[in-house]
């Protein structure tokens, strides 16, 4: 098998794997590797591959293929990241042909989401598990359960219409919102601990560390952009989470005074501590 004979097939095939995982949030490096390891295997020299945070550059050899793909930063499916590395070991393993590895790409890139109420059911215990792991009390972890639940509802149904900028305030807005009603209503002992569940699930925790990861491989260009990326989303947090508190206080003629964080006995041992993280 020569490079002139399937160089398109494979270059299309490696394209699709690395569209896949850098659409889902894989760091540069290892987009470029999956690539490089699929075209290498069925026979085309690497070095045709040229990624960036939001696009990718592929060329043939001789100028006979050419092709530069954009692809947004979205929602992060990480089970798709690891179908497709998982995939290209096996290719490289020789266990798929070319036209099995194309459909196998297909099957995983047209996979849908996890289902909403598993979405919402791991927003409601990721809140409650944050909130334990910074030392909220049960009462705080069970009004953060019911409150990352109702976000997430929001975020899956009014916030996915908006813009990156407005969605990402609302959904700051909503949770904290909803942190200050449960405490004024008696839901809850600590409105810091409450609060910090809350939002920790909008923590936009994956552009952050591949942004480092980036900017230590010396890809400065994705790092800056990804953590520019990162950084427009704390913003947002911090916007929403003002608003929030400051609304609170023209309607109830004051503000909330935060004492800080609280450490509960209860939840601060070990075994309730490797279940919030778990």
């Amino acid at each position: 098998m020569t490079e002139t004979d399937n160089t398109t097939e494979v270059l299309e095939v490696a394209s699709i794997a690395g569209h896949i995982l850098l659409e889902n949030g894989a760091e540069i490096s290892r987009v470029e590797d999956t690539m490089e390891r699929i075209a290498s295997h069925y026979g085309v020299d690497s070095g045709h591959f040229f990624v960036l945070s939001n696009g990718i550059f592929t060329t043939g050899s001789l100028g006979k293929y050419a092709n530069v793909e954009f692809i947004p930063i979205r929602g992060i499916q990480l089970s798709k990241v690891v179908a497709v590395n998982q995939l290209s070991y096996e290719i490289a393993a020789n266990k798929h042909t070319l036209a099995d590895a194309r459909q196998r790409l297909d099957s995983i890139k047209d996979a849908p989401a996890k289902p909403s109420w598993e979405q919402i059911a791991g927003s409601a215990f990721g809140a409650a598990g944050f909130c334990a792991v910074f030392g909220g009390g049960f009462m705080d972890c069970a009004a953060d359960f019911v409150i990352g639940a109702l976000l997430y509802v929001f975020c899956l149904y009014v916030s996915v219409s908006l813009s990156k900028i407005v969605g990402g305030i609302c959904n700051a807005l909503v949770a904290t919102a909803l942190c200050l009603a449960s405490y004024r209503l008696g839901f809850g002992d600590s409105l810091s601990n409450i609060i910090i569940g809350a939002v920790m699930p909008l923590i936009p925790g994956v552009p952050f560390v591949n942004g480092v990861r980036d900017l230590a491989d010396s890809d400065y260009i994705a790092g800056l952009t990804r953590l520019t990326d990162a950084m427009l989303g704390f913003i947002c947090i911090a916007l929403g989470v003002s608003i929030s508190f400051i609304a609170d206080g023209w309607i109830f003629d004051g503000m909330i005074e935060l004492s800080g964080m609280t450490v509960n006995p209860q939840t601060a041992s070990l075994l309730w501590q490797c279940l919030a993280a778990f």
